[in-house]
């Protein structure tokens, strides 16, 4: 009866199967139809936003490649045709061409991508990293490399690569500066990859902002 009765409920609810029902001899409730609901998707916050042209910088459009020159350098890109750039005064503002998923998914990420090109030749970027641990230390060699004391039996030696500024501000404290972002990211990525922090001391290379959880060691 137990049984009987589960089924007879899952039947009122319609969601029996059609072979219980018709043991127990209960008509399962039709489902009702259900109408897909279309999510239409708004403007990108950050997409819609114009990029400013700072004093001092310029720029050249064709054919959706983007060169960009400033006081720190210049940088071009080619935007997909999913873009549209539309110049107003002293600003940039990216449409989209269409409302596909493409023009939709990079339309805030060019904005983006734009922005940076721009803050990139005006001001440039920098990361800042810290070195952690007994006799570890950064140094520049007159070549104009950098050299880096991690506790290995040699020293490990980077060549700073063109459009970036390398500056050793103490013993233990670096800072790499650029215009472009995605290389200044980039190299202070490989700088730290040279030697993670540890979770039980925290030695190694981390940026200035990166917080390094410990973890309790063991016991005795």
């Amino acid at each position: 009866m137990a049984a009987m009765a589960s089924t007879s409920l899952s039947a009122r609810h319609g969601y029996a199967p059609t072979r219980v029902t018709a043991r127990t001899g209960v008509k399962a409730a039709s489902s009702a139809s259900r109408v897909p609901v279309r999510v239409v998707a708004g403007e990108s916050r950050i997409g819609k936003a114009p990029v400013l042209i700072p004093q001092g910088v310029t720029y050249t459009l064709a054919d959706n490649l983007l060169k960009v020159k400033g006081p720190k350098g210049e940088l071009e890109m080619q935007f997909p045709d999913t873009m549209i750039f539309v110049e107003s005064d002293g600003a940039l503002k990216l449409n989209k061409a269409s409302e596909s998923k493409k023009a939709r998914e990079g339309h805030g990420l060019y904005r983006t991508l734009t922005n940076n090109m721009v803050v990139g030749v005006s001001t440039g970027f920098e990361k800042k990293l810290k070195l952690v641990g007994v006799g570890y230390k950064a140094t520049m060699l007159p070549t104009g490399q950098l050299q880096l004391a991690l506790g290995f039996a040699h020293p490990v030696i980077l060549d700073i690569p063109a459009g970036l500024v390398c500056v050793c501000d103490s013993v233990t404290a670096v800072t790499i500066s650029g215009y472009d972002k995605v290389e200044v990211g980039n190299f202070a990525a490989i700088i730290r990859s040279k030697r993670k922090p540890e979770p039980y001391k925290g030695k190694g290379v981390r940026y200035i902002d990166e917080v390094v959880l410990i973890k309790e060691g063991k016991r005795k």
